[in-house]
């Protein structure tokens, strides 16, 4: 006789006010088992998920329907204090972001020490003890030490590693990672998922798993549930989902996504495949030959020549000046209408030199020409006319735009500052054509930010950017908070806009099938130093340095 599943969703149905978000969804997680939940912003996953843990929000949200069943009791019919007893004893979850997970105001260890005093009978020192040794369990460098540290002392796989650590410290049943590896670089990515799995396969825990991205759910479920606004539209065993899909919309997921052996002229976004209308037409190596002998042919845009960028800190009154170089002797040569990808850990120094690029934050050494001017000697008014040629397009577009102005203000705004065209009927003219070519229609011109999702905000962030008709564009990781089919996109529109107006790209991420696809050139950064510098296509078929291999080889692949 089977094993009854640990939890079973029979017929869930929740609603936010009057509207119905996830419309009667069945599902059962075995024990010992890794179920992934995939879908993208709106499909339902973390809705669900919060309402196996009792903490939809009170006043807006109700379980309209179904049950929820946990070792066949009904976690729907529970008291609150009941549900406290299994809430992080017996069901934990790690959530998205550790920074605004984690308590800012206490050391890493004591949060870890608060929930083992909160639902076990240890004592201070043995639950100190037995922080100590989850430190060591999900592998943090220096247990001692991150024990006294607080949050904003360590880096980002570090606090996901301490969230980790408080979600397994009670040695929970049902462990729920709500998108962890989302804002991770690929190998604290990979380092984040093995230890999952080296966990699960030590503790017997059962975890359910959600991510937008397919391809790292076949790096460690078993099986698979793909949602799509509110509603399950395929289950199966993970290499059934991906090797033979059966929705539209599970094949649109797999292949959204750029890969990287073909580059497509087009991305295919949800919706093609929803239409049934997919463009195949690949960029042949032929072609991409005949264009870059074309882009080459021209003197450089952009120079940057042993740029350096390095920042002093002090640790207390009578210590010594300490010196890091964020960025060190770096080199390269950017030509017009050409994307050139840069890649890197985060704390490689890519960001930093696209501000440097950017005049936002002056290199310490070295000289950065742009159409042959050092542009770190221009005064501060000359800087103010370069900006319009000279633009940045955000990785967060909600907190670059005001929240109390309109979008199509925004967009106008910078229009004035630069003085272009020669009234403001001919300006909103303009924003108004801006905005259809991002794909937003007139009617969002009055709009605020707030009104948008994810993806319209990035595309108002770039008709913001475009509005000045600026020669170079710095997208800074301009597409990582993305759905995966926004984020088709965006990169189609970047693509588009590229072609139109012969824009030139510094394209900054840490996704690398995305940069390959984008990239002419490809630069991979280390330590504030170049590693690699050479062809997209090259670099990813041949990586001449280990830095590089380590990177690529950390790519979810899919099966």
């Amino acid at each position: 006789m089977a094993e009854t599943p640990i939890l079973q969703i029979k017929n869930l149905t929740i609603s936010f006010g009057n509207n119905e978000v996830i419309h009667g969804i069945s599902y059962n997680l075995n024990k010992n088992e890794i179920l992934g939940i995939v879908g993208e912003s709106g499909s339902g996953k973390s809705v669900s998920s919060l309402a196996i843990l009792g903490i939809l929000p009170k006043k807006i949200s109700k379980i309209n329907f179904g049950n929820i069943l946990y070792n066949n009791d009904d976690l729907t019919t529970l008291s609150p204090k009941l549900f406290q007893n299994i809430r992080g004893n017996k069901i934990a979850m790690i959530f998205q972001e550790p920074m605004s997970s984690l308590n800012p105001s206490m050391t890493c260890g004591k949060q870890v020490e608060e929930i083992l005093l909160q639902h076990t009978n240890l004592s201070k020192k043995e639950a100190k003890n037995e922080t100590l040794l989850l430190f060591e369990k999900v592998k943090l460098p220096n247990a001692a030490i991150t024990h006294q540290k607080y949050p904003h002392e360590i880096s980002g796989g570090q606090k996901q590693r301490v969230m980790i650590a408080i979600a397994i410290a009670c040695k929970p049943d049902i462990l729920i990672a709500d998108e962890p590896t989302t804002a991770l670089d690929v190998t604290v990515q990979k380092d984040i998922i093995s230890l999952l799995k080296e966990l699960q396969a030590e503790t017997k825990m059962s975890i359910i798993f959600i991510t937008h991205d397919l391809a790292l759910i076949s790096e460690i479920a078993h099986n698979v549930l793909v949602m799509y606004k509110g509603n399950i539209v395929e289950q199966g065993h993970v290499s059934d989902i991906f090797n033979n899909p059966q929705h539209n919309y599970t094949k649109a997921l797999i292949n959204s996504r750029p890969t990287l052996d073909t580059r497509l002229k087009t991305l295919p976004t949800i919706q093609d495949f929803l239409d049934d209308t997919i463009s195949t037409e690949i960029v042949t190596t032929a072609q991409r030959k005949k264009n870059h002998e074309k882009l080459y042919a021209k003197p450089p845009l952009l120079e940057v020549i042993n740029v350096e960028k390095e920042y002093i800190s002090k640790s207390g009154w009578f210590s010594k000046p300490q010196h890091f170089k964020a960025v060190n002797n770096v080199s390269f040569k950017l030509y017009e209408g050409e994307t050139l990808g840069l890649v890197g850990e985060s704390g490689c120094g890519k960001s930093t030199l696209g501000n440097a690029i950017l005049q936002l934050d002056k290199a310490t050494a070295g000289a950065i020409l742009y159409k042959g001017v050092d542009i770190t000697k221009l005064s501060k008014s000359k800087i103010r006319t370069l900006r319009k040629d000279i633009q940045i397009i955000f990785q967060d577009p909600y907190s670059s735009l005001n929240p109390r102005i309109p979008v199509g203000e925004a967009i106008l705004e910078p229009m004035i500052v630069h003085k272009l065209y020669n009234s403001d009927s001919e300006r909103k003219q303009k924003v108004i054509e801006i905005l259809n070519r991002v794909g937003l229609s007139e009617d969002y011109y009055n709009r605020y930010p707030h009104e948008f999702s994810g993806g319209q905000r990035q595309r108002i962030g770039i008709a913001r950017t475009i509005a000045l008709q600026p020669k170079l564009i710095v997208c800074d990781e301009s597409v990582s908070a993305l759905d995966i089919s926004v984020q088709a996109q965006v990169l189609n529109l970047l693509n588009e806009l590229k072609e139109d107006f012969g824009f030139t790209y510094i394209f900054i991420s840490h996704d690398l099938a995305v940069v390959k696809y984008m990239s002419d050139q490809l630069l991979v950064m280390n330590k504030g130093k170049i590693e690699e510098l050479d062809d997209a296509d090259t670099i990813y078929s041949n990586p001449k340095k280990e830095y590089t291999k380590k990177l690529i080889h950390a790519i979810p692949k899919g099966l």
